[in-house]
Parts: structure tokens; sequence; C-alpha cells
């Protein structure tokens, strides 16, 4: 799964909470207001925001519905989609599985490990 760049990883944030599609021009004041999970900075121009879009595009993160001008964008999967899909490639290229489960699970909050053994039926 291609990795996010803190950018492109704003852009996601704001369109995985987002209710509806966005337009570019509408990521880019979200993004001035600080609404990416930053402090809000120095405006982006508009063809920076098509282009982080342009990329995610390519990634697979976003579609763009292009019914209408200007183009809206939306997440192509939910963020818990995405982690998962990252989760089961980390364990895919793993040596041992066991050992890196054994350390997740180490890892895991007393919260984490109760509903790790309510989804496994534990």
């Amino acid at each position: 799964m291609p990795t996010l760049g803190d950018l492109e990883r704003s852009v996601m944030d704001i369109l995985w909470t987002s209710d509806s599609p966005l337009t570019a021009y509408e990521l880019q004041e979200t993004l001035a207001a600080g609404g990416g999970g930053g402090e809000a900075s120095k405006p982006l121009a508009a063809t920076t925001v098509l282009t982080v879009l342009s990329r995610l595009e390519k990634k697979k993160f976003v579609t763009r519905e292009r019914t209408a001008r200007p183009h809206r964008f939306v997440a192509a999967a939910t963020r818990e989609d995405r982690m998962a899909e990252l989760m089961h490639e980390v364990l895919g290229t793993a040596n041992d599985r066991t050992a890196v489960l054994e350390r997740f699970v180490g890892q895991a909050s007393a919260s984490e490990a109760a509903t790790l053994r309510k989804l496994l039926g534990a």
C-alpha cells in the first residue's frame, strides 16, 4: 500500500471526516484554517491541492466525481479499511508472523485486548 506524505495525510484526514465529497477549493480553505489536523497556516495554492488530489487518485486513496464542475473528491475507502489493509500488508511481509502478533497484542491496552478477545470469539 502506498504511503502518504504529510500534506496527503492532512487531505485524507479532511476527506475521511467529511460527510460529503469536497472540491479542491473547499479542501484548500479547510487546510488553511487548520482543519487537516495541523495549525492554521499560510494558504496553499489551489494548484498544489489539485496536485495532491491527483497523486492521491493515482494511489487509489480518492475518487473524483466528474459529473459537475468543479470536480468533487471523496475518500475511496474508510480510514478503518485503509488501516486494516496496512496491518495486513505489514503482517504479510513479516518473516515471523507469530512474533509480530505477540508484540502487537503485548502492547495492546486492556480495553484493546478485550476487544480483540471479543472479535476472536475467545
